[in-house]
């Protein structure tokens, strides 16, 4: 995909986010790797439902502006932090996804193995420790735990979800949200059942198959 087509696609994912309610404002921010190793970032500042191509900024590995009349996404260090634990990646999504977010701050863990779909396709959905927003602690709270997963939620803040694309990136982010859901709804009913070993292990083997991009991420 060139250039241009990672722009508009970069657009497109915004908008879904700020529809679908995983960003407000000018929250969250979105970035893919280019072949050239320099990486295309949303701007701070903006509404992820209404940017424009030329809107986007092009960042260096270390961060910097290069080209654009924006300023670099002040959470664009987690960004880095990613990639730099995931060279198989190509792109990052972070957004604030309420009933994850909500998860995190009664203590709801996602990353037992609750749901089959979530162990498919992404292996699990750790929480890590609450990291100053457009710090350099996002970075390191992500660090690590990004290489077994491509999922994270960062407690009392949102979520960091990572794709071999945008699209990706995006769609694992849908699956979080929605797994939230479920979890939340299913503590107000009563106590969760988690998956049997031999159910995860059947999971696995159709995973290997399906899905063989998807982490196994199991809690420690």
């Amino acid at each position: 995909m060139g250039e241009t087509a990672l722009r508009e696609a970069i657009c497109e994912v915004g908008r879904r986010l700020w529809t679908k309610g995983f960003t407000a404002a000018t929250d969250g921010n979105i970035s893919v790797r280019l072949s050239s190793g320099t990486f295309l970032s949303t701007p701070s500042g903006i509404s992820k439902g209404f940017m424009k191509p030329e809107d986007l900024v092009l960042v260096d590995a270390d961060g910097d502006k290069i080209a654009g009349t924006g300023n670099v996404t002040s959470e664009f260090r987690t960004h880095l932090a990613a990639y730099e634990e995931r060279p198989d990646i190509g792109a990052v999504v972070h957004a604030h996804p309420p009933k994850a977010v909500a998860a995190s701050l009664v203590g709801v863990s996602l990353a037992e193995p609750l749901l089959p779909e979530v162990v498919l396709a992404i292996g699990g959905i750790p929480t890590v420790p609450y990291a100053t927003p457009a710090s350099a602690e996002g970075g390191k709270a992500i660090r690590g735990i990004i290489r077994r997963c491509d999922a994270v939620i960062i407690a009392k803040h949102g979520t960091l979800t990572v794709g071999r694309d945008v699209f990706a990136a995006y769609l694992t982010l849908e699956k979080v949200e929605h797994a939230a859901e479920t979890v939340l709804w299913a503590k107000l009913m009563g106590t969760p059942e988690q998956l049997s070993a031999s159910e995860i292990e059947a999971l696995h083997r159709i995973q290997r198959t399906y899905f063989p991009e998807a982490r196994l991420f199991q809690p420690e």
